[in-house]
């Protein structure tokens, strides 16, 4: 590693919990949903709405993330995304009307924006190749133990204290966080202005096949990853008849298992390649695999009649996802290597996220027209297809691509 093993540890550590905070405030709204759109009287269009737009914001401020984490100190830049998310999640505690709820929404986005290609440009700089997997997989982790912990947690307080304490609780409590990250994060740690001979403006990113089939797959993993988070705890609720309680237990399931498979992928990924697997094929295998097991288990998931039966085909389909997500940020940072890994991130986040645009509300459209969900899972099996078919079309050898420019100097 670049900075020492203790340092580059306590970062780690400090990002995984991050990724799991960040999950967990933008799921809030999701696990909250039964209860605050009868309070708040909202249609199911503007459920989709809702989970749409923070979206919107999330995925337009990417370009400008990724810029400022390769440009300015990543640590500073990440805390002040960081209060921006908190501050917004509690706000929603004292909101009362759909267009208040709407912007904080997508104040949300623009503060979480900046996670990710932070995340990248510190791994992509302290991690090497047979490292990266492991520490990619960590943090992938967190955002599904966000997630579980969300349904779990934030569905047992929803049931007992109401909405709005969610809200308040998460979005304030979470701020605890910026005490250790100020405090015990060197300045600069992964990030900032360095001496090189070469690196990429953003055009020059854009400009690369590799990088629209990176896109591309992590389009298909935005569009099915927020079909689930969005609305899995209204399908189990309206769809397959669970208590809230009931739904905060079992819909936790799909996560919990996404979270463990994605670990176990990061490490096996890492083990192969460290003793001479080829990296290329190491990290297809696991990204294309993982979209094409999850495709034919999803769409089952919401043609079975059994509800029990549905859970654990959606806790295959999760684990199946997990084993993409393990090495999808590998892959990329490899490719733009330390110099470009912040822009790249951000346009490739950008890009997928999209996916998060359109999956929440085509779902809401779906769902109110045919008052059903499983044309809403087909279409989510579909968009699976694509993203394998990106990675394996688009991508050749993952090896670190040769940069003309520098993207500190060059900027946009």
């Amino acid at each position: 590693m670049n900075t020492s093993s203790d340092t580059a540890r306590r970062v780690l550590i400090l990002l995984v919990l991050s990724v799991a905070i960040n999950y967990f405030d933008r799921g809030a709204l999701s696990v909250s949903a039964p209860l605050l759109r009868r309070e708040l009287s909202l249609s199911p269009t503007q459920m989709g709405l809702l989970f749409s737009a923070f979206f919107w914001s999330y995925s337009v401020f990417q370009l400008a993330s990724g810029w400022l984490v390769d440009r300015y100190d990543v640590k500073r830049v990440f805390a002040a995304g960081f209060l921006l998310w908190s501050l917004a999640t509690a706000a929603v505690g004292w909101i009362t009307g759909f267009g208040w709820l709407l912007c904080a929404r997508v104040i949300l986005g623009i503060g979480e924006s900046v996670a990710y290609p932070a995340y990248s440009r510190i791994l992509a700089r302290d991690f090497p190749e047979h490292r990266r997997g492991l520490a990619n997989s960590l943090v992938d982790a967190g955002s599904k133990v966000g997630p579980a912990l969300s349904t779990l947690a934030g569905g047992l307080l929803v049931d007992r204290f109401g909405w709005r304490a969610l809200f308040l609780g998460i979005g304030l409590g979470s701020l605890l966080w910026l005490i250790p990250w100020m405090t015990f994060v060197p300045s600069r740690a992964g990030s900032g202005r360095v001496e090189r001979d070469g690196g990429a403006g953003l055009l020059d990113i854009i400009r690369r096949r590799e990088t629209w089939g990176t896109c591309l797959g992590m389009f298909s993993l935005g569009y099915v990853w927020y079909f689930l988070l969005s609305w899995l705890p209204s399908y189990l609720v309206n769809e397959r008849g669970l208590s809230m309680r009931g739904m905060a237990v079992l819909g936790s399931l799909p996560f919990w298992a996404m979270a463990a498979t994605s670990v176990l992928g990061g490490w096996l990924s890492d083990w192969r390649i460290a003793r001479g697997a080829p990296v290329t094929r190491v990290r297809k295998s696991f990204v294309a695999g993982g979209l094409l097991l999850c495709c034919v288990t999803l769409l089952p998931a919401a043609a079975v009649s059994d509800p029990n039966l549905s859970i654990v085909l959606l806790i295959v389909s999760c684990s199946s996802l997990g084993l993409f997500t393990s090495n999808v940020w590998a892959i990329t940072q490899t490719l733009a290597g330390p110099e470009a890994a912040g822009s790249w991130t951000g346009i490739q986040n950008a890009v997928g996220n999209l996916g998060g645009v359109l999956s929440p509300l085509l779902t809401g459209l779906i769902v109110a027209r045919t008052g059903s969900y499983y044309f809403a899972f087909a279409t989510a099996s579909g968009v699976l297809v694509l993203g394998a078919a990106s990675y394996l079309m688009l991508i050749g050898e993952i090896a670190p691509l040769k940069w003309k420019r520098d993207p500190v100097t060059q900027g946009f």
